[in-house]
């Protein structure tokens, strides 16, 4: 059966061309082809604008929808100080590499009305952000070489690591051979106890060693022997299961075995000092004490300063809201003093597994407790320890971080880090949509300048302004019936030689609806158009749009004559 073309099937065959071609890109069929109802053009709807993630670019401030919500942050904050039970409240809001807002609630010791207010550079115990910096440790040890693998069993760095699996699968890869005294072979399960899952709670390895409290005097060499008769408690790589024994495990045998120094040294020499963390540590002097907000029980009873010793690199630190700042800075990548390459920045910063609904979090990463909230993954790790919480998060989309630290016993009713970010993810939003786009113009606009065409059933056209900043028009019947102008012409800004990226100006429909189809626009936001080498002329011949799938657009002399 032959297919005529009529109205419907004209629509069709121009939705199928919208998503191939990069949804500026429409098709139009050479002669005999029935122009399309106007009326169609009625029937394209706008619905949700984009882009759903706007690019962080750089804000004036003051900007008023981001004061407002500042304002919602601090109201929400100065309400939530107890002087029994919460006493001493401190948030710094980070943007990329700077403080976008500070507030600071309570007194250092809150059963004293004479005790001077906090400040950013009062000192909290972090408890469980500790084991943000084992982690770092890891990471930068495998980025120099001296790890070689982020999967790295912990038995290649620990020659007598063995523990029981009984919930494991035994595969074919997990064998060895062994030879008992009557010589015969047995099959033994190697266990698949690996860094990277260490660094992210899934090992499985028991919250702590047996017979232990946090406050255990043991070694690691110590530690190892009381595992050789243990049980995992998951197969790991399979649930997630909070463990204070993997971190500390972690960061002692990663200093000891390959960075041959002792761990705090090691954090001290290479991630607190180059970040001018200055005021962040493990040993809780009496100068430190006298400079500290005092924790206290929900009962306002003082909770005391114990020592962690063993398991100190999972939560004896201590720091200020000042250090914390900087920290995020690093890990948006931000700072001035880099600690990770950009990749292992990003690799740190991937959520690695989706736990089970028992679990306090929809994801887990290294170290991180991953939720999403409004639409974005909000990478964070959070801290209870008697007296303290603390909490830093960061929302990598937007390069958006936040510290919060706390000495007291924080809200069982609400999560105060997540009534923030309801706060400021909207305004952000906002604000990144209003800010201008930073386009960049081309050194030399005339190779680009003119017109091309998709197989000639496409067509486009290129022109410059007096910057040299280029733009793209797709036109034809089809495109000037049924597209609106504003989405239309759209600007290439300059990236690297013959490179160029699709800049919207203005929020746009997600999705352009016509007729009872849909096609989407979000999609072609940032594509980029890679134009081929020069010819003898000066002139590009053409060029691609690979995201898209989208090849071999080639320049046509003249901008082409459409008959009815």
């Amino acid at each position: 059966m032959k297919v005529k073309w009529t109205k419907l099937g004209m629509v069709f065959f121009l939705l199928l061309s919208f998503v191939m071609t990069c949804c500026f890109i429409w098709q139009y069929r050479l002669p005999k082809a029935k122009p399309v109802d106007k009326s169609y053009a009625k029937e394209v709807k706008e619905e949700k604008m984009c882009p759903r993630f706007p690019e962080p670019v750089p804000l004036e401030h003051p900007i008023p929808v981001l004061m407002e919500a500042l304002d919602k942050v601090d109201a929400l904050l100065r309400t939530s100080i107890d002087a029994t039970k919460l006493p001493a409240i401190s948030v710094i809001v980070i943007l990329n590499d700077s403080v976008l807002w500070n507030g600071n609630f309570g007194r250092r010791n809150g059963s004293d009305p004479t005790s001077p207010p906090i400040n950013e550079y009062t000192i909290y115990r972090i408890a469980s952000l500790s084991k943000v910096f084992p982690t770092l440790m890891l990471y930068k040890l495998w980025e120099d070489g001296k790890v070689g693998s982020l999967d790295d069993p912990l038995g290649k760095y620990v020659k007598n690591f063995t523990i029981k699996n009984p919930l494991g699968k035994i595969r074919d890869h997990d064998l060895k051979s062994t030879t008992d005294g009557m010589s015969r072979e047995a099959q033994v399960h190697i266990s698949s106890v690996t860094l990277r899952r260490m660094a992210s709670q899934l090992s499985g390895l028991p919250r702590r060693l047996r017979a232990t409290t946090l406050l255990w005097k043991g070694n690691t060499q110590a530690a190892v022997d009381l595992l050789q008769d243990d049980v995992l408690v998951a197969d790991p790589g399979t649930k997630c299961h909070y463990s204070n024994l993997a971190f500390s495990l972690l960061a002692h045998v990663m200093a000891e075995k390959v960075a041959g120094m002792d761990y705090q040294q090691w954090v001290s020499e290479n991630i607190l000092k180059p970040l001018g963390m200055e005021d962040t540590g493990f040993e809780i002097t009496s100068q430190i004490e006298k400079r500290m907000a005092i924790g206290v029980y929900s009962s306002g009873h003082p909770a005391p300063l114990y020592d962690l010793g063993w398991y100190k690199p999972s939560g004896q630190m201590y720091s200020t809201p000042a250090d914390m700042a900087k920290l995020v800075m690093m890990l948006l990548g931000a700072y001035y003093h880099p600690f990770l390459q950009p990749d292992t920045l990003k690799t740190m910063l991937t959520p690695l597994f989706h736990c089970e609904n028992s679990y306090f979090a929809e994801q887990t990463g290294t170290p991180w407790e991953v939720n999403e909230q409004l639409g974005y993954d909000i990478i964070r790790k959070d801290g209870v320890l008697d007296g303290y919480s603390a909490s830093v998060s960061l929302v990598p989309r937007l390069k958006l971080g936040l510290v919060t630290l706390m000495a007291g016993t924080k809200p069982e009713d609400e999560d105060l880090v997540a009534k923030v970010y309801s706060s400021l993810i909207p305004a952000m939003e906002s604000a990144f949509r209003d800010a201008p786009h930073v386009l960049i113009p081309t050194p030399d606009p005339v190779p680009y300048i003119g017109y091309f065409t998709y197989s000639n059933i496409t067509f486009y056209e290129i022109n410059a302004d007096t910057d040299g900043m280029l733009s793209v028009e797709q036109f034809g019947p089809q495109v000037d019936t049924m597209v609106p102008m504003k989405y239309r012409i759209l600007k290439l800004s300059y990236l690297q030689d013959r490179v160029f990226r699709v800049v919207f100006e203005k929020e746009y429909p997600c999705q352009l609806k016509v007729n009872a189809a849909s096609v989407s626009l979000e999609s072609q936001d940032g594509q980029l158009f890679n134009f081929y080498i020069f010819n003898k002329k000066g002139l590009s011949p053409g060029f691609d749009v690979p995201g898209l799938n989208t090849y071999k657009v080639t320049r046509i002399p003249r901008k082409p004559i459409f008959s009815g």
